[in-house]
């Protein structure tokens, strides 16, 4: 009898050991997606540079990664790149959080009254369908050519996209939890806080991680406008003098500047949200 129960017992716990843990797992997966991300990076970039090399009209109209490689380690070397990547930021930053802050609130508030929402929807549509870059020169108009219209247009750019995302978030929660809340005597504020908000942080997050290239554009787009610093402010100035590296080199650093927000966004998120690294 000893032996039957034993023989099953050692076969369950010599899998358990043998088996990887799971954190394990996640790492190699992890790891093998990353050196595949690396070689195919690898390899766009030698063809890139190959090609360049072989064509004098590829090279004026793509550049080369050589080439753009120059331009950002000058633009590191004397200063230039950091300080208009941190002008950027700080717009896209500044718009990023007043955008999402007023758009989640308005969002989430629309849950309150489905006569309201009813009655704003046609509005609210009106106001997303409208190009952010039409709205530049009225915004130049209203805040000047400094900070703050920078500033209104990456958050005009974010606003409506929070706004839908944190509403459809709401609109989503469970009925039966809600009506369960109601028989316990929850009245509607109780259950906003402890269910709706909760609920929501799902629909709320996809929203801040999309809005952070709205965000971006609209700040870059601001530096189009008027600007004499900033990444949109390079890329403009570069491209009038075709200088197509230095071109992607400003490109490079706002692709770095948005992948560094959205971490930040991811780490916001794991942190207010635990539950969804162990799912």
């Amino acid at each position: 009898m000893s032996d039957v129960v034993t023989g099953p017992a050692t076969t369950i716990a010599g899998t358990s050991q043998d088996a990887p843990p799971r954190d394990t797992a996640r790492l190699r997966s992890g790891a093998l997606v990353l050196l595949v991300q690396i070689a195919l990076l690898g390899g766009l970039l030698g063809v890139w540079e190959w090609q360049t090399h072989q064509s004098p009209q590829a090279s004026f109209l793509f550049g080369s990664p050589s080439a753009v490689g120059r331009f950002l380690w000058q633009g590191l070397t004397d200063g230039t790149l950091m300080r208009d990547a941190g002008v950027t930021a700080l717009e896209t930053g500044l718009g990023f959080l007043i955008g999402n802050v007023v758009g989640t609130l308005a969002g989430l508030s629309l849950w309150y009254s489905t006569f309201v929402s009813r009655v704003v929807q046609p509005f609210i549509v009106a106001i997303g369908s409208i190009p952010i870059i039409a709205l530049a020169p009225i915004i130049i108009i209203w805040f000047g050519t400094g900070l703050a219209s920078k500033v209104a247009m990456s958050t005009l750019s974010v606003v409506v996209v929070a706004l839908v995302t944190s509403y459809k978030g709401a609109l989503g929660v469970d009925p039966d939890q809600i009506n369960l809340l109601r028989t316990l005597g929850a009245r509607k504020p109780q259950i906003f806080a402890k269910l709706v908000v909760p609920s929501s942080l799902a629909d709320i997050f996809a929203g801040l991680k999309l809005t952070v290239g709205f965000a971006l554009i609209g700040a870059i787009v601001g530096e189009f406008m008027s600007s004499s610093v900033g990444l949109g402010h390079a890329i403009f100035q570069a491209g009038s003098l075709y200088a197509i590296p230095k071109v992607f080199a400003a490109l490079v650093g706002t692709i770095a500047l948005a992948l560094v927000l959205t971490f930040l966004v991811g780490r916001a998120e794991r942190a207010l949200m635990p539950w969804r690294d162990r799912l």
